[in-house]
């Protein structure tokens, strides 16, 4: 079923929920699913309501133009998105291939509602896995010591392939700040940790170094601060003094690629709201 998908994030007030609910039964929106959350600590409130879009009487361009003197009114960051215009995901990898893997899978059984213009690698190891699904594979090798032109071709692809979101499928590399900032809020990356904690590098071998019992993995928006962007899921697996650096690895990878696909579907699904460096998600 189609859906207007309508993201509110404003300060709270009285009214807000009843003004947005009026304004939905005025053009007879049939609402199929509603969200509201307010925050104490910050003041703010947010909201996410599914609304059909064939009990409207407007298309996408009129429904903004019909909602924007509520917004104002109410200082509103909002968006509203059509559920039949699918979000152009732009993958990167390096060698790893299970995080591109699963995504790729998930793609092609239909569990991601997306489309994937191209895959973007560092080295030409995945590039028969992702050209047998029928996507073109782009090398940019990246010379440590100047970084600087294979980032300016990523920027051109992304560009080129009118990229909605990039996702960083274990892709080794640290993006540039100018590409962060283009993309603020667009640029997911998977962190083989659970964040704060083994920031960097070799987060497993840090991990067993304390002697920890439980490891996980971390979906987050990338900024330009390192691993440090708003989180948008988590999850852990549990270990004991038994477990290697290896099995770790191995049962760390599993956490990657599931915590992964979860984040990008919230995100292509329109439930997740960044405010300040932290998310709201109606899931």
């Amino acid at each position: 079923m189609r859906t207007f998908r309508l993201v509110i994030a404003c300060p709270d007030g009285v009214g807000i929920v009843a003004k947005v609910s009026n304004f939905l039964a005025t053009y007879n929106g049939w609402i199929t699913e509603a969200s509201h959350h307010s925050d104490n600590q910050s003041g703010w409130f947010f909201m996410r309501h599914e609304i059909r879009a064939d009990s409207l009487p407007f298309d996408l361009d009129g429904f903004r133009q019909a909602f924007a003197p509520i917004a104002r009114e109410f200082s509103m960051e909002w968006r509203v998105t059509d559920s039949e215009q699918k979000k152009r995901v732009v993958l990167m990898a390096s060698r790893e291939s299970h995080c591109l893997a699963d995504l790729l899978h998930r793609w092609h059984s239909g569990e991601l509602d997306c489309e994937i213009p191209c895959v973007i690698a560092n080295h030409d190891d995945l590039r028969s896995m992702v050209e047998w699904h029928g996507i073109p594979y782009f090398h940019v090798p990246v010379d440590p010591k100047d970084k600087a032109p294979a980032f300016a071709e990523v920027s051109r692809l992304v560009r080129e392939h009118r990229t909605d979101v990039v996702v960083l499928a274990r892709y080794m590399q640290i993006l540039p700040p100018d590409l962060c900032q283009e993309y603020a809020g667009q640029v997911i990356n998977i962190h083989h940790s659970f964040l704060p904690s083994f920031v960097g590098a070799k987060p497993y071998h840090q991990a067993a170094r304390r002697g920890v019992k439980l490891i996980g993995a971390t979906c987050h928006y990338v900024t330009e601060e390192l691993d440090a962007g708003p989180i948008i899921e988590q999850d852990v697996a549990r270990v004991t003094h038994r477990d290697s650096v290896e099995d770790m690895v191995r049962l760390g990878k599993d956490v990657e690629k599931r915590v992964l696909a979860r984040g990008l579907r919230l995100h292509l699904e329109d439930r997740v709201m960044i405010h300040d460096n932290k998310t709201v998600l109606f899931d």
